[in-house]
Protein backbone atom coordinates (compact mmCIF):
# COMPACT_ATOMS: atom_id res chain seq x y z
CA UNK A 1 0.00 0.00 0.00
CA UNK A 2 1.37 3.34 -1.02
CA UNK A 3 0.40 7.04 0.17
CA UNK A 4 -0.76 8.96 -2.34
CA UNK A 5 -2.93 12.17 -1.12
CA UNK A 6 -4.94 13.50 1.40
CA UNK A 7 -6.92 16.59 0.59
CA UNK A 8 -10.10 18.67 0.91
CA UNK A 9 -12.90 18.44 -1.03
CA UNK A 10 -14.36 21.95 -1.55
CA UNK A 11 -17.89 21.03 -3.22
CA UNK A 12 -19.83 18.09 -4.85
CA UNK A 13 -17.19 15.65 -6.20
CA UNK A 14 -16.63 12.36 -7.72
CA UNK A 15 -16.99 10.32 -4.14
CA UNK A 16 -19.99 12.08 -2.89
CA UNK A 17 -22.17 15.66 -2.30
CA UNK A 18 -20.42 16.42 0.77
CA UNK A 19 -17.48 18.99 1.53
CA UNK A 20 -14.65 16.91 3.53
CA UNK A 21 -11.56 15.06 3.11
CA UNK A 22 -10.22 12.21 0.86
CA UNK A 23 -7.66 9.88 0.86
CA UNK A 24 -6.28 8.11 -1.99
CA UNK A 25 -4.33 5.03 -1.44
CA UNK A 26 -2.53 3.34 -4.07
CA UNK A 27 -3.54 -0.59 -3.22
CA UNK A 28 -4.68 -4.52 -4.47
CA UNK A 29 -8.27 -5.05 -4.15
CA UNK A 30 -7.39 -7.31 -1.43
CA UNK A 31 -5.40 -4.76 0.62
CA UNK A 32 -8.15 -2.13 0.32
CA UNK A 33 -10.74 -4.73 1.62
CA UNK A 34 -8.28 -4.54 4.94
CA UNK A 35 -8.31 -0.71 4.47
CA UNK A 36 -11.58 0.33 4.46
CA UNK A 37 -12.50 -1.07 7.93
CA UNK A 38 -9.08 0.05 9.66
CA UNK A 39 -9.74 3.39 8.25
CA UNK A 40 -13.11 3.96 9.19
CA UNK A 41 -12.49 2.56 12.77
CA UNK A 42 -9.44 5.44 13.13
CA UNK A 43 -11.07 8.67 11.58
CA UNK A 44 -14.27 7.79 13.72
CA UNK A 45 -11.96 7.00 16.62
CA UNK A 46 -10.41 10.64 15.96
CA UNK A 47 -14.03 12.16 15.32
CA UNK A 48 -14.92 11.23 18.48
CA UNK A 49 -12.44 12.28 20.79
CA UNK A 50 -12.95 15.88 18.83
CA UNK A 51 -16.66 15.72 19.52
CA UNK A 52 -17.27 16.85 15.80
CA UNK A 53 -20.81 16.44 14.41
CA UNK A 54 -22.03 13.17 12.86
CA UNK A 55 -19.75 12.23 9.08
CA UNK A 56 -20.90 10.51 6.43
CA UNK A 57 -18.35 8.06 5.07
CA UNK A 58 -17.79 7.01 1.40
CA UNK A 59 -15.63 4.80 -0.29
CA UNK A 60 -14.48 5.00 -4.65
CA UNK A 61 -12.91 1.78 -5.47
CA UNK A 62 -10.67 2.68 -8.20
CA UNK A 63 -8.22 0.97 -10.57
CA UNK A 64 -5.01 0.30 -8.83
CA UNK A 65 -6.15 1.78 -5.49
CA UNK A 66 -8.82 3.38 -3.21
CA UNK A 67 -10.40 6.98 -2.62
CA UNK A 68 -11.80 6.88 1.00
CA UNK A 69 -13.88 10.49 2.13
CA UNK A 70 -15.80 11.57 4.77
CA UNK A 71 -17.45 14.78 5.25
CA UNK A 72 -16.36 17.60 7.52
CA UNK A 73 -17.76 21.18 8.09
CA UNK A 74 -16.38 23.71 5.62
CA UNK A 75 -14.66 25.39 8.44
CA UNK A 76 -12.84 22.68 9.34
CA UNK A 77 -11.67 21.17 6.00
CA UNK A 78 -7.68 21.48 7.01
CA UNK A 79 -8.17 19.72 9.99
CA UNK A 80 -10.01 16.91 8.11
CA UNK A 81 -6.81 16.37 6.03
CA UNK A 82 -5.27 15.90 8.84
CA UNK A 83 -7.34 13.23 10.51
CA UNK A 84 -7.10 11.50 7.18
CA UNK A 85 -3.65 11.70 6.90
CA UNK A 86 -3.63 10.44 11.07
CA UNK A 87 -5.64 7.39 9.82
CA UNK A 88 -3.87 6.49 7.10
CA UNK A 89 -0.31 6.31 9.53
CA UNK A 90 -2.34 4.20 11.86
CA UNK A 91 -3.84 2.19 9.16
CA UNK A 92 -1.13 0.97 7.85
CA UNK A 93 0.75 0.02 11.12
CA UNK A 94 -1.66 -1.91 12.32
CA UNK A 95 -2.04 -4.08 8.50
CA UNK A 96 1.99 -3.65 8.87
CA UNK A 97 2.49 -1.75 5.64
CA UNK A 98 4.27 0.75 8.13
CA UNK A 99 6.85 0.17 10.97
CA UNK A 100 6.08 3.09 12.88
CA UNK A 101 2.81 3.22 15.03
CA UNK A 102 2.15 6.90 14.99
CA UNK A 103 1.42 8.97 18.57
CA UNK A 104 -2.49 9.26 19.16
CA UNK A 105 -1.77 12.10 21.35
CA UNK A 106 0.22 14.60 19.59
CA UNK A 107 -1.34 14.16 16.33
CA UNK A 108 -4.76 15.05 18.55
CA UNK A 109 -2.82 18.13 20.01
CA UNK A 110 -1.76 18.98 16.36
CA UNK A 111 -5.27 18.88 14.73
CA UNK A 112 -7.07 20.44 17.29
CA UNK A 113 -4.51 23.53 17.54
CA UNK A 114 -5.47 23.27 13.40
CA UNK A 115 -9.16 23.22 14.11
CA UNK A 116 -9.27 26.38 16.87
CA UNK A 117 -7.38 28.29 14.00
CA UNK A 118 -9.55 27.73 10.91
CA UNK A 119 -12.69 27.55 13.00
CA UNK A 120 -15.01 30.30 11.53
CA UNK A 121 -18.54 30.65 13.57
CA UNK A 122 -19.76 33.71 11.24
CA UNK A 123 -18.78 31.78 8.17
CA UNK A 124 -21.34 29.09 9.60
CA UNK A 125 -23.52 31.64 10.45
CA UNK A 126 -23.72 32.97 6.72
CA UNK A 127 -23.78 29.49 5.38
CA UNK A 128 -26.78 28.61 7.59
CA UNK A 129 -28.79 31.50 6.56
CA UNK A 130 -27.61 31.69 3.11
CA UNK A 131 -29.24 28.10 2.77
CA UNK A 132 -32.28 28.65 4.41
CA UNK A 133 -33.17 32.38 2.23
CA UNK A 134 -32.01 30.10 -0.63
CA UNK A 135 -29.47 32.71 -1.30
CA UNK A 136 -26.05 31.27 -3.49
CA UNK A 137 -22.86 31.79 -1.52
CA UNK A 138 -19.44 30.71 -2.31
CA UNK A 139 -16.54 30.55 -0.30
CA UNK A 140 -13.04 29.82 -0.40
CA UNK A 141 -10.01 30.42 1.49
CA UNK A 142 -9.99 34.07 1.40
CA UNK A 143 -13.16 35.59 0.48
CA UNK A 144 -17.01 35.02 1.13
CA UNK A 145 -19.62 36.01 -1.43
CA UNK A 146 -23.43 36.32 -1.78
CA UNK A 147 -25.60 35.92 -4.61
CA UNK A 148 -23.83 36.23 -8.37
CA UNK A 149 -22.66 39.12 -10.98
CA UNK A 150 -24.29 42.16 -10.50
CA UNK A 151 -26.36 40.82 -7.82
CA UNK A 152 -23.99 39.76 -5.41
CA UNK A 153 -21.30 41.47 -2.67
CA UNK A 154 -18.19 39.93 -1.33
CA UNK A 155 -16.37 40.15 1.96
CA UNK A 156 -13.10 38.97 3.08
CA UNK A 157 -13.54 35.45 4.73
CA UNK A 158 -12.70 37.08 8.41
CA UNK A 159 -14.39 40.03 7.97
CA UNK A 160 -18.51 39.10 7.67
CA UNK A 161 -20.79 41.51 8.89
CA UNK A 162 -23.02 41.47 11.33
CA UNK A 163 -25.80 41.58 9.41
CA UNK A 164 -26.87 42.13 5.51
CA UNK A 165 -29.43 42.79 3.35
CA UNK A 166 -30.77 39.50 2.21
CA UNK A 167 -32.96 41.26 -0.45
CA UNK A 168 -29.89 42.85 -2.35
CA UNK A 169 -28.50 38.99 -3.47
CA UNK A 170 -29.50 37.98 -7.03
CA UNK A 171 -29.13 35.17 -9.01
CA UNK A 172 -27.79 34.61 -12.39
CA UNK A 173 -28.00 31.87 -15.45
CA UNK A 174 -25.06 29.16 -15.19
CA UNK A 175 -23.98 26.60 -17.87
CA UNK A 176 -21.37 24.32 -17.63
CA UNK A 177 -19.37 22.71 -19.92
CA UNK A 178 -17.11 19.45 -19.57
CA UNK A 179 -16.15 16.30 -21.39
CA UNK A 180 -12.91 15.31 -23.47
CA UNK A 181 -13.18 17.26 -26.78
CA UNK A 182 -15.08 20.40 -28.20
CA UNK A 183 -14.96 22.04 -24.47
CA UNK A 184 -13.56 24.85 -25.23
CA UNK A 185 -15.14 25.27 -28.82
CA UNK A 186 -18.82 25.14 -27.18
CA UNK A 187 -17.74 27.23 -24.89
CA UNK A 188 -16.96 30.07 -27.60
CA UNK A 189 -19.80 29.60 -29.20
CA UNK A 190 -22.00 29.70 -26.63
CA UNK A 191 -20.46 32.89 -25.48
CA UNK A 192 -20.79 34.41 -28.96
CA UNK A 193 -24.47 33.30 -28.96
CA UNK A 194 -25.70 34.74 -25.87
CA UNK A 195 -23.28 37.93 -26.43
CA UNK A 196 -25.08 38.71 -29.51
CA UNK A 197 -28.42 38.27 -27.68
CA UNK A 198 -27.50 41.29 -25.84
CA UNK A 199 -26.10 39.68 -22.87
CA UNK A 200 -23.25 40.37 -20.61
CA UNK A 201 -21.06 37.23 -20.66
CA UNK A 202 -19.29 35.65 -18.16
CA UNK A 203 -17.12 32.81 -19.05
CA UNK A 204 -13.49 30.99 -16.94
CA UNK A 205 -11.48 28.27 -19.13
CA UNK A 206 -8.83 26.88 -19.82
CA UNK A 207 -7.82 30.40 -21.81
CA UNK A 208 -9.11 33.02 -19.57
CA UNK A 209 -11.22 34.51 -17.00
CA UNK A 210 -13.38 36.96 -19.29
CA UNK A 211 -16.51 39.38 -19.21
CA UNK A 212 -17.10 39.82 -22.64
CA UNK A 213 -14.00 41.29 -24.27
CA UNK A 214 -12.40 42.35 -21.34
CA UNK A 215 -9.71 39.39 -20.05
CA UNK A 216 -9.54 38.99 -15.99
CA UNK A 217 -6.73 37.28 -16.32
CA UNK A 218 -5.03 34.12 -18.90
CA UNK A 219 -4.14 31.22 -17.36
CA UNK A 220 -6.22 27.64 -16.91
CA UNK A 221 -9.57 29.12 -14.90
CA UNK A 222 -11.35 25.70 -15.59
CA UNK A 223 -11.71 24.28 -11.96
CA UNK A 224 -13.69 25.89 -8.92
CA UNK A 225 -11.74 28.73 -8.36
CA UNK A 226 -12.57 30.34 -11.73
CA UNK A 227 -16.11 29.70 -11.67
CA UNK A 228 -16.39 31.53 -8.27
CA UNK A 229 -14.31 34.34 -9.95
CA UNK A 230 -16.18 35.12 -12.90
CA UNK A 231 -19.46 35.05 -10.92
CA UNK A 232 -18.60 37.97 -8.53
CA UNK A 233 -18.08 40.18 -11.12
CA UNK A 234 -20.24 43.02 -10.86
CA UNK A 235 -20.89 43.06 -14.72
CA UNK A 236 -22.02 39.87 -15.13
CA UNK A 237 -25.42 38.96 -16.19
CA UNK A 238 -25.01 35.25 -17.11
CA UNK A 239 -21.88 32.59 -17.21
CA UNK A 240 -20.25 29.67 -18.94
CA UNK A 241 -18.02 27.61 -16.71
CA UNK A 242 -15.49 25.41 -18.36
CA UNK A 243 -15.49 22.64 -15.93
CA UNK A 244 -12.25 20.57 -16.55
CA UNK A 245 -11.28 17.15 -14.91
CA UNK A 246 -8.53 18.20 -12.49
CA UNK A 247 -10.66 20.82 -11.11
CA UNK A 248 -13.71 18.08 -10.52
CA UNK A 249 -11.27 15.22 -9.37
CA UNK A 250 -8.87 17.50 -7.02
CA UNK A 251 -11.49 19.63 -5.35
CA UNK A 252 -15.53 19.34 -6.84
CA UNK A 253 -17.64 21.28 -7.96
CA UNK A 254 -17.29 25.40 -7.66
CA UNK A 255 -21.33 26.06 -7.39
CA UNK A 256 -23.70 23.88 -6.11
CA UNK A 257 -26.52 24.60 -8.67
CA UNK A 258 -26.60 25.35 -12.51
CA UNK A 259 -29.34 25.87 -15.45
CA UNK A 260 -27.61 23.06 -17.54
CA UNK A 261 -24.40 21.31 -17.66
CA UNK A 262 -23.18 19.87 -21.20
CA UNK A 263 -20.89 16.69 -21.33
CA UNK A 264 -19.27 17.17 -24.79
CA UNK A 265 -18.68 13.63 -25.30
CA UNK A 266 -15.91 11.28 -23.25
CA UNK A 267 -12.53 10.01 -24.83
CA UNK A 268 -9.18 8.54 -24.06
CA UNK A 269 -7.37 12.09 -22.45
CA UNK A 270 -5.39 12.35 -19.57
CA UNK A 271 -5.59 8.77 -18.23
CA UNK A 272 -3.07 6.96 -15.82
CA UNK A 273 -3.67 9.29 -13.11
CA UNK A 274 -4.93 8.14 -10.23
CA UNK A 275 -8.47 8.34 -9.93
CA UNK A 276 -9.04 8.32 -13.65
CA UNK A 277 -6.83 5.70 -15.15
CA UNK A 278 -9.75 3.89 -17.42
CA UNK A 279 -12.56 5.51 -19.43
CA UNK A 280 -15.07 4.52 -16.78
CA UNK A 281 -13.50 6.27 -14.58
CA UNK A 282 -13.01 9.77 -16.13
CA UNK A 283 -16.72 9.06 -17.19
CA UNK A 284 -17.82 9.49 -13.65
CA UNK A 285 -15.24 12.59 -13.27
CA UNK A 286 -17.35 14.43 -15.58
CA UNK A 287 -20.34 13.50 -14.46
CA UNK A 288 -19.99 15.24 -11.61
CA UNK A 289 -21.68 18.29 -13.60
CA UNK A 290 -24.85 16.12 -13.19
CA UNK A 291 -25.05 17.15 -9.33
CA UNK A 292 -25.59 20.52 -10.60
CA UNK A 293 -28.56 20.49 -12.05
CA UNK A 294 -30.42 17.08 -11.01
CA UNK A 295 -33.04 18.89 -9.20
CA UNK A 296 -33.73 22.13 -11.39
CA UNK A 297 -31.50 22.19 -14.09
CA UNK A 298 -30.97 20.63 -17.55
CA UNK A 299 -28.24 18.02 -18.11
CA UNK A 300 -27.34 18.06 -21.85
CA UNK A 301 -25.40 14.91 -23.32
CA UNK A 302 -24.01 13.59 -26.76
CA UNK A 303 -26.50 10.77 -27.60
CA UNK A 304 -23.20 9.38 -30.49
CA UNK A 305 -21.50 8.47 -27.42
CA UNK A 306 -22.04 5.18 -26.17
CA UNK A 307 -20.86 6.00 -22.58
CA UNK A 308 -23.14 8.42 -22.01
CA UNK A 309 -26.07 6.92 -22.87
CA UNK A 310 -25.36 4.20 -20.55
CA UNK A 311 -24.35 6.26 -17.53
CA UNK A 312 -28.01 8.27 -18.57
CA UNK A 313 -30.08 5.31 -18.15
CA UNK A 314 -29.57 5.68 -14.25
CA UNK A 315 -29.98 9.64 -14.23
CA UNK A 316 -33.25 10.87 -12.61
CA UNK A 317 -33.30 14.78 -13.85
CA UNK A 318 -34.14 15.99 -16.88
CA UNK A 319 -31.84 15.00 -20.11
CA UNK A 320 -31.67 17.31 -23.52
CA UNK A 321 -29.68 15.11 -25.99
CA UNK A 322 -27.60 16.65 -29.03
CA UNK A 323 -26.41 14.30 -31.97
CA UNK A 324 -25.60 14.33 -35.46
CA UNK A 325 -27.68 11.37 -35.83
CA UNK A 326 -31.84 12.25 -35.71
CA UNK A 327 -32.90 8.43 -36.67
CA UNK A 328 -31.18 7.11 -33.33
CA UNK A 329 -34.04 4.78 -31.28
CA UNK A 330 -33.14 6.40 -28.20
CA UNK A 331 -34.11 9.98 -29.52
CA UNK A 332 -37.48 8.85 -30.98
CA UNK A 333 -38.40 7.22 -27.72
CA UNK A 334 -37.00 10.40 -25.56
CA UNK A 335 -38.98 12.37 -28.26
CA UNK A 336 -42.46 10.08 -27.79
CA UNK A 337 -42.09 11.03 -23.61
CA UNK A 338 -41.91 14.67 -23.89
CA UNK A 339 -38.61 15.11 -23.78
CA UNK A 340 -36.52 17.99 -26.26
CA UNK A 341 -32.71 17.26 -28.33
CA UNK A 342 -30.87 18.86 -31.30
CA UNK A 343 -29.78 17.35 -34.23
CA UNK A 344 -28.82 17.46 -37.91
CA UNK A 345 -31.24 16.33 -39.89
CA UNK A 346 -29.25 16.39 -43.05
CA UNK A 347 -27.63 19.96 -43.58
CA UNK A 348 -30.44 21.25 -41.12
CA UNK A 349 -29.80 22.04 -37.27
CA UNK A 350 -32.86 21.44 -35.63
CA UNK A 351 -34.32 21.70 -32.09
CA UNK A 352 -36.63 18.61 -31.88
CA UNK A 353 -39.62 18.49 -29.58
CA UNK A 354 -42.86 16.05 -29.18
CA UNK A 355 -44.84 19.45 -30.82
CA UNK A 356 -42.28 19.04 -34.60
CA UNK A 357 -38.93 20.46 -35.06
CA UNK A 358 -37.79 23.50 -35.52
CA UNK A 359 -34.49 25.03 -38.10
CA UNK A 360 -32.33 26.54 -36.82
CA UNK A 361 -29.27 27.06 -39.51
CA UNK A 362 -27.71 24.65 -41.96
CA UNK A 363 -24.58 23.30 -40.91
CA UNK A 364 -22.44 24.66 -44.02
CA UNK A 365 -23.73 28.15 -43.12
CA UNK A 366 -21.74 27.93 -40.04
CA UNK A 367 -17.96 29.01 -40.30
CA UNK A 368 -16.08 27.10 -37.99
CA UNK A 369 -17.62 24.04 -39.79
CA UNK A 370 -16.12 24.83 -43.04
CA UNK A 371 -18.89 24.36 -44.68
CA UNK A 372 -19.76 21.44 -42.91
CA UNK A 373 -16.71 19.26 -43.42
CA UNK A 374 -15.49 19.59 -40.00
CA UNK A 375 -18.54 17.40 -38.73
CA UNK A 376 -16.96 17.96 -34.82
CA UNK A 377 -17.92 21.13 -35.00
CA UNK A 378 -21.08 20.60 -36.13
CA UNK A 379 -21.57 18.82 -33.13
CA UNK A 380 -19.91 21.06 -31.13
CA UNK A 381 -22.53 23.90 -32.61
CA UNK A 382 -25.27 21.59 -31.87
CA UNK A 383 -23.70 21.25 -28.31
CA UNK A 384 -23.73 24.96 -27.67
CA UNK A 385 -26.90 25.43 -29.29
CA UNK A 386 -28.69 23.32 -26.88
CA UNK A 387 -26.89 25.02 -24.19
CA UNK A 388 -27.51 28.64 -25.01
CA UNK A 389 -31.27 27.13 -25.84
CA UNK A 390 -31.36 26.16 -21.78
CA UNK A 391 -30.15 29.38 -20.84
CA UNK A 392 -32.73 31.56 -22.63
CA UNK A 393 -31.73 31.96 -25.84
CA UNK A 394 -34.01 31.94 -29.17
CA UNK A 395 -33.33 29.54 -32.18
CA UNK A 396 -33.03 32.82 -33.81
CA UNK A 397 -30.62 34.52 -31.79
CA UNK A 398 -28.86 30.94 -31.45
CA UNK A 399 -28.70 31.12 -35.91
CA UNK A 400 -27.25 34.61 -35.72
CA UNK A 401 -24.73 33.46 -33.52
CA UNK A 402 -23.76 30.64 -34.83
CA UNK A 403 -23.75 31.66 -38.78
CA UNK A 404 -21.80 34.89 -37.50
CA UNK A 405 -18.61 33.60 -34.87
CA UNK A 406 -15.58 33.47 -37.43
CA UNK A 407 -12.61 30.83 -37.46
CA UNK A 408 -10.51 33.45 -36.33
CA UNK A 409 -12.54 33.79 -33.18
CA UNK A 410 -11.83 30.05 -32.37
CA UNK A 411 -7.98 30.13 -32.26
CA UNK A 412 -6.34 26.87 -32.13
CA UNK A 413 -8.96 25.17 -33.66
CA UNK A 414 -9.58 23.96 -37.04
CA UNK A 415 -7.84 27.34 -38.64
CA UNK A 416 -6.76 27.72 -42.15
CA UNK A 417 -4.22 29.88 -43.61
CA UNK A 418 -3.21 30.31 -47.46
CA UNK A 419 -0.02 31.17 -48.18
CA UNK A 420 0.43 31.79 -52.14
CA UNK A 421 -1.84 28.63 -52.29
CA UNK A 422 -0.49 26.78 -50.02
CA UNK A 423 -3.31 25.81 -47.51
CA UNK A 424 -2.24 25.20 -44.15
CA UNK A 425 -4.45 23.50 -41.65
CA UNK A 426 -3.69 24.23 -37.82
CA UNK A 427 -5.39 22.77 -34.92
CA UNK A 428 -4.74 21.80 -31.07
CA UNK A 429 -5.97 17.99 -31.61
CA UNK A 430 -3.97 15.98 -28.79
CA UNK A 431 -5.68 12.99 -28.05
CA UNK A 432 -7.40 9.80 -30.48
CA UNK A 433 -10.73 11.07 -30.79
CA UNK A 434 -9.60 14.77 -31.63
CA UNK A 435 -7.20 14.04 -34.18
CA UNK A 436 -9.35 11.54 -35.90
CA UNK A 437 -12.51 14.56 -36.23
CA UNK A 438 -9.09 16.27 -37.47
CA UNK A 439 -8.07 13.63 -40.00
CA UNK A 440 -11.58 13.04 -41.19
CA UNK A 441 -11.97 16.61 -42.13
CA UNK A 442 -8.58 16.93 -43.54
CA UNK A 443 -9.32 14.47 -45.91
CA UNK A 444 -12.37 16.17 -47.08
CA UNK A 445 -10.26 19.23 -48.29
CA UNK A 446 -9.40 19.49 -51.94
CA UNK A 447 -5.13 19.42 -52.26
CA UNK A 448 -2.73 18.00 -54.60
CA UNK A 449 -0.46 17.03 -52.24
CA UNK A 450 -1.08 16.75 -47.96
CA UNK A 451 1.45 17.07 -45.54
CA UNK A 452 1.29 16.45 -41.94
CA UNK A 453 4.06 18.64 -39.09
CA UNK A 454 2.90 16.53 -35.58
CA UNK A 455 4.64 15.14 -32.17
CA UNK A 456 2.96 13.85 -29.85
CA UNK A 457 3.98 13.91 -25.15
CA UNK A 458 5.96 10.93 -23.69
CA UNK A 459 3.06 10.13 -21.49
CA UNK A 460 1.10 8.35 -24.11
CA UNK A 461 1.48 4.58 -24.49
CA UNK A 462 3.50 2.97 -27.63
CA UNK A 463 0.43 1.91 -28.86
CA UNK A 464 -1.54 5.20 -28.93
CA UNK A 465 1.60 6.50 -30.96
CA UNK A 466 1.33 4.02 -33.03
CA UNK A 467 -2.04 4.58 -33.87
CA UNK A 468 -1.57 8.39 -34.14
CA UNK A 469 0.98 7.44 -36.65
CA UNK A 470 -1.64 4.89 -38.41
CA UNK A 471 -5.03 7.18 -38.78
CA UNK A 472 -2.40 9.57 -39.80
CA UNK A 473 -1.19 7.99 -43.20
CA UNK A 474 -4.35 6.62 -43.48
CA UNK A 475 -5.61 9.82 -44.85
CA UNK A 476 -3.46 9.69 -47.92
CA UNK A 477 -0.15 11.88 -46.86
CA UNK A 478 2.95 12.48 -48.92
CA UNK A 479 4.92 13.70 -46.44
CA UNK A 480 5.35 13.56 -42.52
CA UNK A 481 7.15 16.56 -40.16
CA UNK A 482 7.53 15.08 -36.98
CA UNK A 483 8.57 17.68 -33.74
CA UNK A 484 10.52 16.15 -31.23
CA UNK A 485 9.17 18.29 -28.30
CA UNK A 486 11.42 17.57 -25.78
CA UNK A 487 9.47 19.66 -23.52
CA UNK A 488 6.98 17.07 -23.69
CA UNK A 489 9.05 14.04 -23.07
CA UNK A 490 7.18 13.36 -19.94
CA UNK A 491 9.85 10.49 -18.74
CA UNK A 492 10.76 9.29 -21.86
CA UNK A 493 14.56 9.79 -24.02
CA UNK A 494 15.24 12.07 -26.54
CA UNK A 495 14.01 10.67 -29.73
CA UNK A 496 11.85 8.07 -28.46
CA UNK A 497 8.15 9.02 -29.27
CA UNK A 498 9.93 10.35 -32.88
CA UNK A 499 11.53 6.49 -33.41
CA UNK A 500 7.90 4.75 -32.25
CA UNK A 501 6.43 7.14 -35.21
CA UNK A 502 8.80 6.69 -37.75
CA UNK A 503 8.87 2.76 -37.34
CA UNK A 504 5.02 2.56 -37.44
CA UNK A 505 5.15 5.06 -40.37
CA UNK A 506 7.73 2.73 -42.54
CA UNK A 507 5.53 -0.01 -42.07
CA UNK A 508 2.48 1.45 -43.30
CA UNK A 509 4.61 2.33 -46.48
CA UNK A 510 6.13 5.66 -45.93
CA UNK A 511 9.18 6.29 -47.51
CA UNK A 512 12.63 7.09 -45.31
CA UNK A 513 12.86 10.47 -46.71
CA UNK A 514 8.86 11.35 -46.13
CA UNK A 515 9.63 11.00 -42.47
CA UNK A 516 11.30 14.49 -41.51
CA UNK A 517 12.56 15.14 -37.73
CA UNK A 518 13.09 18.36 -36.41
CA UNK A 519 13.48 19.63 -32.43
CA UNK A 520 10.71 22.41 -32.37
CA UNK A 521 7.27 23.17 -34.37
CA UNK A 522 8.03 25.92 -36.02
CA UNK A 523 11.28 24.23 -37.17
CA UNK A 524 8.87 21.36 -38.86
CA UNK A 525 6.31 24.61 -39.89
CA UNK A 526 9.20 25.89 -42.30
CA UNK A 527 10.25 23.06 -43.36
CA UNK A 528 6.84 21.97 -44.61
CA UNK A 529 6.31 25.20 -45.66
CA UNK A 530 9.46 24.50 -47.68
CA UNK A 531 8.47 21.41 -49.28
CA UNK A 532 4.89 22.67 -49.94
CA UNK A 533 3.71 23.89 -53.39
CA UNK A 534 0.47 26.19 -54.19
CA UNK A 535 -2.51 23.30 -54.05
CA UNK A 536 -0.37 21.38 -51.36
CA UNK A 537 -2.39 21.18 -47.96
CA UNK A 538 0.26 21.08 -44.71
CA UNK A 539 -1.66 19.89 -41.03
CA UNK A 540 0.09 21.33 -38.31
CA UNK A 541 -0.42 19.85 -35.08
CA UNK A 542 0.18 22.56 -32.47
CA UNK A 543 0.82 20.56 -29.11
CA UNK A 544 2.83 23.27 -28.12
CA UNK A 545 0.29 26.33 -28.81
CA UNK A 546 -1.30 27.37 -32.19
CA UNK A 547 0.01 31.02 -31.57
CA UNK A 548 3.43 30.79 -32.62
CA UNK A 549 2.41 29.50 -35.41
CA UNK A 550 -0.29 31.53 -36.29
CA UNK A 551 1.96 34.45 -35.17
CA UNK A 552 4.96 33.00 -37.56
CA UNK A 553 2.02 32.34 -41.23
CA UNK A 554 1.40 35.68 -40.64
CA UNK A 555 4.73 37.28 -40.75
CA UNK A 556 5.38 35.14 -44.13
CA UNK A 557 1.94 36.72 -45.39
CA UNK A 558 -0.54 34.12 -45.03
CA UNK A 559 -3.98 35.00 -44.15
CA UNK A 560 -6.57 33.19 -42.75
CA UNK A 561 -9.40 31.39 -44.88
Amino acid sequence: MEFIDARRLTGPNVVFDHVGSVLDVACTAEEAQQLVPAWADNVGRMLEVLDWPSSEFAVRTLQGGISLAFSAPIDQLYAASEINEWAWAASAFELGASGEEPDFDAALAAIQTSAREEANVELMWLIDEAEARGKVLLWDDDEVSLGLGGGSQTWPVREIPDAVDWDEFQDLPIGMVTGTNGKTTSVRLAKHILRGAGHNVGVSSTDWIAVNERIIDRDDWSGPGGARAVLREQDVDIAILETARGGLLRRGLGVQRADAALITNISEDHLGDFGSRNLDELLDIKWVVSHAVRESGKLLLNADDARLVRKAESYAGEIVWFSLDPSQTLLTAHLEAGGTAFVLNGDELQKVDGDGSESICRSADIPITLGGAARHNVANALAAAALTWCLGASLREIATGLTTMQQDENPGRCNIFDLGGKKVLIDFAHNPAAMGALFDMASAIPAKRRALCFGQAGDRTDELIRELARDAWAIGLDCTFVSELAKYHRGREHGDVFAIIRDELMKQGAREEAIVHNEEELETLNAALAWAEPGDLVIMLALGGAKPIEARLRELGAEQS
